[in-house]
């Protein structure tokens, strides 16, 4: 893992841990880095997923 130093500010960071539930500054980015990756790759899956064709054996919902 890299070792980084970078200006945060500090009332943003302390809102930040309240809302995920973190104890320390390190674990609040890592998850806040993880949160992003997510969400900008969320709009792709979906439109890889609406783009798929499915077999009709390969859903559950009734037809």
């Amino acid at each position: 893992m890299a070792m980084t130093s970078i200006d945060i500010n500090l009332d943003e960071l302390k809102q930040a841990k309240l809302l995920a539930g973190t104890t320390s500054n390190r674990e609040t980015v890592a998850l806040a880095l993880r949160t992003l990756i997510a969400v900008r790759r969320q709009p792709a899956a979906v439109e890889r997923i609406i783009g798929r064709n499915f077999e009709p054996d390969q859903t559950d919902a009734p037809g």
